[in-house]
């Protein structure tokens, strides 16, 4: 956008009829008409009327995003004023501020930056013919072309501000966008791993329910639990809630994978995480738990939390022995909204085959 390019009309900047009050500058030329000055009176009635309706026209036309008869009207406009301050000079170059005006509306950039120069100029070199000193010359120059760029300035000004609020409006409805997706994304991982859960204890509930009533009596208060406790965990998630951490994922693993014929083992280094690590672990060991009951039919599982010898940094990891399944593919989209949450945390999440034909989930943080 140019400096001196206006706005395209409606209701961001100031319109047609507050940029109309400008033509009240004829009031000048209109009382020496009246007062008799100027004769034959009709022809600069019809002169006066032509200048005024020409600007009026040419500013409506140009908010109107006509550019090109609004042009033609402009350059007449110039032609009529030029010619009205020739033959009666005096107040009629007080016509000129008003050409400036519609020259600040009408043209865009450059042009209408050599337009303005233009304009003024010739304003200056009426009013020195008219026999106008100095101080006349600069005043009505220096007044053309204020006028002109005063208006083109308040329209660009306009024209950022209406710019600034749709951004603001972008920006917003891309926030509520991008917080609808890690809510929903979240509400994916809570559900996910719980549902997964009950199915498993659902099976084995079915399988023992003939032979051991009292197992399947247990299992069945464990899916009325896991049910009850997905319900606290939506109603967390929609307060925000992130996690339960890594100490009680690592126990619901410990409880859950066995159930699905899964021989778990966890190597867990002594070591205190901050709450938002600890809930990002959390996390990893849910999702990966979720990914193993889910994706495979593996009989053993291991938990491993490491510190790296190069820094603060932790790293978990997540392998089993069931059959390879593709990275991002058979792991569902879980692993990938976690990949997202640990980059977001400054670490690293990686995850798929392993060579020994297991799967892994390894992530850094």
């Amino acid at each position: 956008m140019g400096w001196l390019e206006p706005l395209g009309g409606g209701n961001d900047g100031p319109g047609v009829t507050a940029l109309s009050v400008l033509a009240l500058l004829a009031a000048a030329p209109a009382w020496d008409v009246a007062e008799g000055r100027h004769q034959p009176a009709w022809l600069a009635w019809l002169v006066l009327a032509a200048a005024t309706v020409l600007y009026l026209a040419a500013i409506r036309l140009a908010f109107a995003e006509r550019r090109g008869p609004a042009t033609a009207l402009l350059a007449l406009l110039v032609v009529v004023v030029a010619l009205a301050c020739l033959a009666y000079g005096g107040s009629w170059f007080y016509l000129f501020p008003v050409a400036g005006v519609a020259v600040a509306v009408v043209l865009t950039g450059r042009r209408a930056v050599r337009a303005l120069a233009a304009v003024t100029a010739l304003a200056g070199l009426l009013v020195w013919r008219d026999g106008g000193g100095l101080s006349a010359v600069l005043a009505f120059g220096w007044g053309t072309f204020g006028a002109g760029v005063v208006i083109a300035v308040i329209l660009h000004l306009y024209a950022v501000v209406g710019e600034l609020e749709r951004t603001r409006e972008r920006l917003a409805e891309a926030a509520v966008a991008e917080e609808r997706l890690r809510f929903s994304r979240d509400l994916h991982d809570l559900l996910g791993h719980t549902l997964s859960v009950m199915v498993v204890k659902a099976e084995v509930a079915r399988r023992v329910a003939d032979r051991s009533p009292e197992e399947a009596g247990r299992q069945a208060t464990d899916i009325e639990r896991l049910g009850r406790t997905a319900l606290a965990e939506v109603r967390a998630a929609v307060t925000g809630y992130r996690g339960r951490g890594l100490a009680a994922e690592l126990d619901t693993a410990r409880a859950t994978l066995p159930d699905a014929g899964v021989q778990v083992t966890v190597q867990v280094a002594e070591v205190r995480p901050a709450p938002e690590v600890d809930a990002l672990l959390g996390w990893a060991v849910r999702e990966a738990t979720t990914n193993v009951l889910r994706h495979s039919d593996a009989t053993e599982c291991r938990i491993s939390l490491a510190v790296r010898e190069d820094g603060p940094v932790l790293v978990l990891e997540i392998e089993d022995d069931g059959p390879a399944r593709e990275a991002g593919g058979g792991a569902g989209h879980g692993l990938d909204g976690l990949a997202e949450r640990v980059a977001a945390a400054g670490g690293s999440l990686v995850y798929g085959p392993t060579p020994r034909g297991g799967f892994l989930v390894r992530a850094v943080v």
